[in-house]
C-alpha cells in the first residue's frame, strides 16, 4: 500500500506542478504561479525517491500511475472529460502498472 500511496503523491505533485508551469507559461498566470509549479516538480523527484521498489520498476510502474493521475486531474481542474478509449487505456495502464508492483517479479 505505501508503494501505491507513494506513486498518487509522486503523480499529484506532478502533474499540479507541470500544471502550474503550463499556466504561467501557456496562460499568462502569475510568475508566482510558474513557481509554485516548479515547486512541486522538486518535491515530485524527492517523493518518488522515497519508494522502495528499485529505480527501473519504480519509474516503469510510476509512468503508469501518471497516466490515471493525469486523466483523474484533467477532469477535476480543467474540465477535461475522459472518452471511452480514454478509460480503456487507463484500464489497461491500471492492469499493467498492478502486474508490475504486485506480480511475482519483486
Amino acid at each position: 500500500m505505501k508503494i501505491f500511496i507513494l506513486m498518487v503523491i509522486s503523480g499529484i505533485l506532478e502533474v499540479g506542478g507541470g500544471y502550474g508551469v503550463w499556466r504561467w507559461m501557456r496562460d499568462h498566470a502569475p510568475l508566482a504561479v510558474g513557481l509554485l509549479g516548479l515547486a512541486g516538480l522538486m518535491l515530485y523527484g524527492i517523493v518518488a525517491a522515497l519508494e522502495p521498489l528499485p529505480f527501473g520498476r519504480a519509474y516503469a510502474a510510476y509512468g503508469g500511475v501518471f497516466v490515471l493521475v493525469s486523466l483523474i486531474f484533467a477532469a477535476w481542474v480543467d474540465g477535461f472529460r475522459p472518452d471511452r478509449w480514454d478509460l480503456l487505456g487507463a484500464s489497461f495502464v491500471g492492469a499493467g502498472v498492478a502486474m508490475m508492483v504486485y506480480g511475482g517479479g519483486r
